[in-house]
């Protein structure tokens, strides 16, 4: 069935109708802040703190509105003998926000987290050359920087805490598994009184162990030892007739038969 004409219009009116019997609500503004979603993308902000002048965020601006300045500063050793380190010193980070386009490719690609979204928007200039704002003014833009939201209690947990737990749940085990060390028994301290005494006279309760030889008397000449006396085991007669006869010793022709 085809439309009869004028529809489209008394549609139109109806929608007007519905909207005048309704209650506008008006937002003073400026009396009164718009109440801002957290992840709106207002202006960035600079955490100076964790800036290492890497150069990521300028490298990657597809609008190349990020300029960097830096200087090196060589850094003395920390320990005595080490080696001097040199390191990048921040001197000018600034971005002309007549030029960005909001993209966020420069926060993605920060690894030290240094860049931020605030959702303040007033930054408004009558001269286009005043849109490049320094550091400075990037850094108190960092302040209005809302907390980061909870995380869903359904979410998957990040993969960072669950192999830095399982590493913990891994070294507890071990420990309750692994038994401690036993240490070797404290040797009991000698009484001061036997602590005193001169090696002339031994104490009789220190045993035959710690007592002086005979040969380590004081005053009394050591005795050379007899080799003989060393082994009570039998020693073989090595007598001239039992050896058998060496080449100078073998006989003459006509002389064997005497002794």
């Amino acid at each position: 069935m085809a439309p009869f004409p004028g529809s489209g219009l008394a549609k139109g009116l109806a929608v007007t109708l519905r909207t005048m019997t309704r209650k506008s609500v008006t937002e003073q503004y400026p009396d009164t802040q718009p109440d801002l979603p957290p992840r709106t993308r207002g202006v960035i902000g600079l955490f100076e703190e964790n800036c290492t002048v890497c150069m990521l965020c300028a490298r990657e601006c597809p609008d190349w509105c990020i300029y960097i300045d830096s200087h090196k500063e060589t850094v003395p050793a920390a320990t005595p003998g080490g080696r001097e380190r040199s390191r990048n010193v921040l001197d000018r980070f600034a971005i002309d926000f007549s030029l960005c386009m909001y993209c966020g490719i420069c926060i993605e690609v920060c690894p030290f987290d240094a860049l931020f979204w605030s959702p303040e928007f007033e930054y408004a200039e009558t001269d286009i050359r005043d849109l490049t704002h320094e550091r400075d003014k990037l850094r108190e833009w960092m302040w209005t920087v809302p907390a980061p939201p909870a995380l869903d209690a359904a979410a998957e947990e990040p993969k960072e805490v669950t192999a830095a737990r399982k590493t913990a749940e891994k070294l507890a085990a071990q420990r309750e598994t692994t038994p401690p060390p036993e240490s070797a028994p404290a040797r009991p301290e000698r009484p001061a009184a036997e602590q005193a005494r001169t090696p002339e006279q031994p104490s009789g309760a220190q045993g035959d162990s710690e007592k002086p030889k005979a040969s380590e008397q004081p005053g009394e000449p050591e005795q050379p030892r007899d080799p003989e006396q060393r082994s009570d085991r039998p020693r073989p007669d090595r007598s001239r007739s039992d050896r058998a006869p060496r080449d100078s010793e073998t006989p003459e022709p006509g002389q064997e038969g005497q002794v």
